[in-house]
């Protein structure tokens, strides 16, 4: 059973940075894309970033520049660095893996396995 938990969420303000973990378990992580995504109040839950089984990254618009996904393989974890906050970053973010081995996706319905979520907040 593969289960994900995130955490690292909190209150930052503008401009300040956080980074995020989700611990995965249950299958070969090093086998399986992962994937952050985020869903503010009132809106659909959309892509952030992936980052392949082989180490390679695919970033939303809108946090190119800012947010760096990385992976430890070792520690079967993925994490999400996020620098130059800003309020509209405020969000849940939710660390995503797909049920397929060798793939990757940046749609949410191509993802299965979802963690709980951690609120991120950035105040101005």
């Amino acid at each position: 059973q593969v289960q994900l938990v995130e955490s690292g969420g909190g209150l930052v303000q503008v401009g300040g940075s956080v980074r995020l973990s989700c611990a995965a378990s249950g299958r070969t992580f090093s086998r399986y894309a992962m994937g952050w995504f985020r869903q503010a109040p009132g809106k659909e839950r959309e892509f952030v970033a992936a980052i392949h089984w082989s180490g390679s990254t695919n970033y939303a618009d809108s946090v190119k520049g800012r947010f760096t996904i990385s992976r430890d393989n070792a520690k079967n974890t993925v994490y999400l660095q996020m620098n130059s906050l800003r309020p509209e970053d405020t969000a849940v973010y939710y660390c995503a893996t797909p049920g397929r081995a060798f793939w990757v996706g940046v749609k949410v319905d191509e993802y299965v396995y979802w963690g709980q979520g951690t609120q991120v907040t950035v105040s101005s």
